[in-house]
């Protein structure tokens, strides 16, 4: 396995600084926050959108400085915070452990003070589940070794499913949860199992499967994505309106520590939950990930897989030259940023083996 692009030894200490003076005595604080992906309009704060960095900064705005409000102040701009996130969530898209950092130049702020104020701004749709008072060096976006995604598609059988392409129909998966370890069905199970999924984004732009419903394996999915593992590769015929990144290494490379996907049954929304969902579970685990990269590479793979690819066609998709050569993004929805790593990557611990 190749040793991951950009995830050399990097100062990531979590001690808060003592005795230090000037530019040091200034408190930094890692904030680890989960929040519901449909009630925001994706993590950057935008002008007149709901966004989660909007509310976070609004809210940490109460623990700056002085010296800082008055410079806000004298500029006619908003007294916030500056929170600093490990990566950019897109609208829809849920993050269960988000990771960011806030400093400030106040000695008489406490961990439990941005805690309860956080979880104040928006009741049951954004928490902040543990802050902790770090090192100054603390980044959590440079420091960070890995991001894992983790995916829940809906599955069709036929036409008379209960799952259309509608809005709602893909909401409903974005709230299920799966507690125990999800593994493959039997490969001779599986080559059995075809499955049709269907879905048009709230953008209007085109299904990811080319209009219309297409049957695919979820075995074969799983063996595409099985062949981006343990390789640095370049994905900028997977991303949407990338701009080149500050952090180490090419701007679109990235290395995939874990690559799966699986099939399993959730708990459908009906009264009495008798009904097992069908889903296509996916989970993904990279150094980093570019814009849109995550629902660009899933669409793509659940394209190739109903055309029949070889197995390395999403590698052979790394060498075009136009990005209309993969499919369009799949929908946000189901789509969760489940952690961010600072210690070295662990498959034992991965969902799906």
């Amino acid at each position: 396995m190749e040793t991951p692009c950009g995830c050399e030894e990097t100062e990531t200490s979590t001690e808060p600084s003592k005795h230090r003076t000037g530019r040091w005595k200034r408190l930094t604080f890692k904030i680890v926050l989960s929040y519901h992906g449909g009630t925001f309009d994706g993590w950057q704060k935008q002008p007149g959108l709901h966004t989660v960095q909007g509310i976070v900064e609004h809210f940490l705005g109460r623990f700056v400085d002085e010296n800082k409000a008055k410079q806000l102040k004298e500029k006619s701009m908003p007294v916030e915070g500056c929170a600093v996130v490990a990566g950019r969530t897109d609208k829809g898209v849920t993050a269960l452990q988000q990771v960011c950092s806030f400093y400030t130049w106040r000695k008489d702020v406490k961990c439990e003070d941005i805690k309860d104020t956080i979880n104040k701004a928006v009741p049951g749709k954004l928490r902040a589940l543990h802050v902790a008072e770090v090192g100054r060096v603390f980044h959590p976006n440079f420091a960070a070794k890995w991001r894992r995604y983790f995916y829940i598609l809906p599955l069709n059988d036929n036409e008379e499913s209960i799952i259309s392409s509608s809005e709602s129909d893909w909401t409903r998966t974005s709230d299920g949860e799966e507690d125990d370890q999800i593994n493959r069905l039997p490969e001779g199970d599986e080559k059995e199992q075809q499955q049709t999924f269907s879905h048009v984004n709230e953008d209007d732009s085109p299904d990811i499967v080319g209009l219309k419903r297409r049957s695919f394996s979820v075995s074969k999915v799983d063996q595409l994505l099985r062949e981006l593992e343990g390789k640095t590769l370049s994905y900028k015929m997977f991303a949407r309106d990338t701009k080149a990144s500050r952090s180490i290494g090419p701007p679109t490379e990235c290395f995939m520590f874990h690559a799966r996907a699986a099939e399993t049954k959730l708990p459908s929304d009906t009264e009495d939950y008798a009904y097992l969902q069908r889903v296509m579970c996916v989970e993904l685990v990279a150094n980093r990930f570019l814009r849109k990269m995550v629902r660009v590479l899933v669409a793509t793979a659940i394209r190739e897989a109903a055309a029949g690819a070889d197995d390395d066609a999403l590698i052979k998709l790394m060498d075009a030259t136009c990005r209309r050569a993969t499919a369009p993004p799949a929908p946000p929805d189901g789509l969760c940023l489940v952690n961010v790593g600072y210690e070295e990557f662990k498959q034992e611990f991965c969902f799906i083996r």
